[in-house]
């Protein structure tokens, strides 16, 4: 039997980050289920800011495709803006990365372009990418589904959004279990 090591497999707050990819006013719309999608990546980052996890966002040519959609906005502690599908291949991206903030959980748009190749990108630059399969949207189910099964051929993890809070939570005896709690109800 393999020994797992339950301590390095869950997620802890203060070692993630979240990263929303591309959750622009522009291209949402064109995004299969956009609005449920929205809604699951805005709980996810006011659970995140409520447990403390750093809320970071890209936005891909935003003078083209506008900002992030208001309704995330509100919940971002930094916004870098980019024109590689790769953020990682923008000089501003890790330049300012808070210590010990590994493990970077990736929700965004397009799964199977810079949500994809920005995970990758972190990967290789030593961190360690975490996929929110109910995170993440494309115009098509046949690339979101290809994002998916390639981000697994890579070897990298995969959580949705409800795991990812769960995880962060550790306990419902956590100071924030309650304000949490709602958001996931």
């Amino acid at each position: 039997m393999k020994h797992v090591d339950v301590n390095r497999a869950l997620l802890t707050t203060g070692t993630s980050l979240l990263l929303i990819v591309d959750m622009q006013e522009k291209l949402l719309p064109a995004i299969q289920d956009t609005d449920a999608l929205r809604g699951r990546v805005a709980r996810l980052a006011q659970a995140a800011r409520l447990l403390s996890v750093p809320v970071w966002a890209t936005e891909h040519w935003p003078e083209k495709i506008g900002p992030t959609h208001a309704d995330l906005a509100l919940h971002i502690d930094r916004v870098v803006s980019k024109t590689h599908f790769n953020a990682c291949r923008e000089a501003a991206f890790l330049e300012q990365w808070p210590a010990g903030r590994s493990r970077v959980l990736l929700a965004g748009t397009e799964a199977h372009i810079c949500v994809l190749q920005t995970g990758l990108g972190l990967a290789q630059a030593g961190y360690e990418p975490v996929l929110i399969t109910d995170g993440i949207g494309s115009r098509r189910p046949s690339d979101w589904a290809g994002a998916c099964e390639r981000w697994r051929r890579y070897g990298l993890e995969t959580v949705t959004s409800e795991m990812a809070i769960y995880e962060w939570l550790e306990t419902p005896a956590h100071p924030a279990f309650r304000d949490v709690l709602a958001l996931v109800k």
